[in-house]
Parts: structure tokens; sequence; C-alpha cells
């Protein structure tokens, strides 16, 4: 008995395409202005995922947020959404489109890919933590943005002692999954 609810509890981590349920997921963001931490949330996003543990070369992320969704509070929100900072108008997308992805250990993994912010394409490398929950599966995971490298904050804004240069991003997506095709 024991041995089949162990299999049950790994099944959502092997060999499944994903999609994301909003419920329980969530992007957040710390930036810091004057060295003060500012707390930031994206309301909106989607993610695309086909992962299986025994072949993770083959495996497939594809994320992207509405960058309008942003949320730091009332009187950031707007300023926010300018051309100086995210320019919503123009691009109103981030994404993230992977090209490997690498295990690393018990259930983790490094996600390398190409964030796209603002028109502008950069490589990056995610550290993925997956864990079942139910039927489901938890992606969790953060790094360190640099802003001034998407062109986040221009003009007087890029002043890194008014914003740090430094933005740090979590991440929890909580996945349905799917058997894979």
């Amino acid at each position: 008995m024991r041995i089949i609810a162990l299999l049950a509890a790994a099944l959502p981590l092997v060999g499944h395409a994903a999609t994301l349920v909003p419920a329980g997921s969530e992007v957040t963001f710390v930036a810091k202005q004057i060295g003060v931490p500012l707390d930031g949330r994206f309301r909106k996003f989607d993610a695309q995922i086909a992962l299986d543990p025994k072949q993770p070369q083959a495996g497939k992320v594809s994320f992207g947020i509405d960058l309008a969704s942003v949320s730091m509070g009332p009187e950031t929100d707007a300023e926010l959404l300018k051309p100086e900072w995210f320019g919503t108008a123009k691009f109103p997308r981030a994404t993230f489109v992977s090209s490997a992805i690498k295990p690393i250990g018990a259930d983790r993994y490094e996600v390398t890919g190409k964030l796209t912010i603002k028109g502008i394409s950069r490589d990056l490398t995610v550290p993925v933590q997956l864990a079942a929950a139910g039927a489901n599966t938890i992606a969790t995971g953060g790094f360190t943005l640099q802003r001034l490298a998407f062109k986040v904050g221009e003009g007087d804004w890029a002043d890194t002692s008014v914003v740090a240069n430094d933005v740090q991003v979590k991440f929890k997506l909580n996945l349905k999954d799917q058997p894979l095709k």
C-alpha cells in the first residue's frame, strides 16, 4: 500500500504537459527605492510546460506576463505602465522561452532560455523546484533581474541610487498535469 501511495504522489512529476491553474499561482518581485524594499506582483500570466524528468532535455517551457497587470500600489501602478518603465502600450507582454532544461537534483532543474522585456531579449537561467500537490505540481523558483538591461526605468529613473538595478523575482506556479501526447 505504501508503494502505491508513493507512486501516486510521484505521477504528477513524470512525463506530463501542464496547464497553469491561476488559483495558487503567483509571480512576485521586490524592487528597492532609496534602499527601501517595495513588493510587487503581476496578476495575469500564462505558462505552457512539458517536462518528462526522465528526458528533461526534451522539455519545453513558455511563460508570458501581461505587464499591464503589474501591482505595487495605487500611486505606482499607473507610473509603471508608462514608456520609461514597462511601456505597455508598445510592449504589452514579457516572455520567457526555454532552450534547455538540466536536472540538478531531486525534482530540481535549471531552465535556460530567453527572457524578453520591452523587445529586448537576454539569456537567463532559472532554478526551478517541482513538488507534487495532490493531482497537481507546484513549480517554484526565483532569479535576480537587472532592470536596466531591459530599459525598465529609463531617464531620471535609470539612477540606481534612486531605484536599485537588481530586482528579485519569485514565482509559484500551480500546474494541472496532463499526459503527454
